[in-house]
């Protein structure tokens, strides 16, 4: 504000006439825009006092109002939801069922807390290096890197494919993008 008072007082000076200087300053302080002027609050003795009671509106305080229904259909869910039971999902998705025979398996590979196929692609070096990691398995993990080495290699038309099982924290992992080979596996397997 400081630099368009001056501007305008720099030309308003080259006038001659004092009145005229004088008439513009008053009509240059009732026309500057409401945003050059600012009220800043910096402490509480400059921040604006309480006025009596009356000048505010009326509130009712209602602690189980009926639109409150309405409001927890949008709030997010503290556990996530077990999906409902259908033949067949629009997405592609599939129920776990390997876990109704539990006797016949030799590993298994739990679901997310989001009932999704854990099953990961990682990326290194600018996205150069690409690794599909399988986490959450339980059982024989040597039998499923096994089975899943044979899948992989069967997607790339027999040629060997470099994997790494970590035994401690129960993974896989395959060098290169094998996500969708290995969850498709999963998925037809029951898991």
């Amino acid at each position: 504000m400081a630099g368009v008072q001056r501007h305008l007082f720099s030309t308003l000076i080259g006038k001659n006439n004092i009145k005229y200087q004088l008439e513009n300053i008053i009509k240059l302080r009732d026309f500057t825009p409401a945003c050059l002027t600012l009220t800043r609050y910096s402490s509480f003795q400059s921040s604006p006092k309480v006025r009596p009671l009356e000048e505010y509106p009326n509130v009712e305080v209602v602690h189980n109002p009926p639109e409150w229904k309405y409001v927890e259909r949008v709030l997010p869910q503290i556990i996530v939801p077990k999906p409902e039971v259908k033949k067949e999902y629009p997405s592609g998705w599939k129920l776990p069922t390997a876990l109704n025979n539990p006797d016949k398996l030799k590993y298994y590979v739990a679901r997310t807390a989001n009932h999704m196929i854990p099953v990961y692609l990682k990326r290194y070096y600018r996205g150069q290096r690409r690794i599909t990691a399988i986490r959450r398995i339980q059982g024989d993990i040597w039998a499923l890197e096994k089975d899943l080495r044979a899948v992989v290699e069967k997607s790339r038309d027999g040629k060997t494919c470099a994997s790494r099982v970590n035994e401690m924290s129960r993974q896989i992992y395959f060098h290169g993008d094998y996500v969708d080979v290995v969850r498709e596996f999963l998925k037809d397997n029951g898991y």
